[in-house]
């Protein structure tokens, strides 16, 4: 691989970021983000504009009661949330998920979601889809992997698709992922 000196500082910029966000979270729950301080890391992070949380505690308190009852890993669910959403309740991709965990509308509607807005119930159909593919692949990273690409994808590969979107998807969750354990 040749390294290219504007690529490093992007992935450098990019780790530092996640550091950032990762400090503001504690996995036992025990510390809660500060909601300005939050937004200022997300508006840094390049989301563009301050990502707006209505609440930062009821969030956490949902990400933890989600790891909780589908038995995840809370650092695995943040570190997902985080790459998918950087944290942003309201956020949209231009394929049209939305969300924390960015879910697609029909996936939404499959796990009962009926405000994929609302961060709660998409805390919980993402934990519940996330749950459901660790249970089908039995190894996080094949159900991150399938998360982005679809467990079809995951399947037809024997692994870890070889889609570049995907591959690259896999990385920064498990960098999200230790960063935050780094963080505790």
């Amino acid at each position: 691989m040749i390294a290219v000196p504007a690529i490093d500082r992007c992935t450098d910029a990019v780790d530092a970021r996640v550091r950032a966000l990762a400090a503001r979270f504690e996995p036992d729950g025990a510390r809660r983000p500060d909601a300005s301080a939050f937004r200022t890391a997300l508006a840094r992070a390049g989301r563009g504009e301050e990502a707006t949380l209505r609440s930062p505690s009821a969030i956490e308190r949902a990400i933890a009661d989600a790891a909780r009852d589908e038995r995840l890993d809370p650092v695995l669910l943040r570190a997902v949330i985080h790459v998918e959403s950087g944290g942003d309740p309201h956020a949209r991709s231009a394929a049209g998920a939305v969300g924390l965990m960015q879910l697609m509308p029909g996936t939404a509607r499959d796990l009962g979601v009926t405000d994929p807005l609302d961060p709660v119930q998409n805390v919980r159909g993402g934990a519940a889809y996330l749950r459901s593919l660790l249970d089908r692949f039995g190894d996080p990273r094949l159900a991150v992997a399938a998360y982005n690409a679809g467990p079809g994808a995951v399947e037809r590969a024997g692994g870890i698709p070889a889609i570049a979107e995907t591959r690259t998807y896999v990385e920064r969750v498990g960098r999200a992922a230790a960063a935050l354990r780094g963080a505790s």
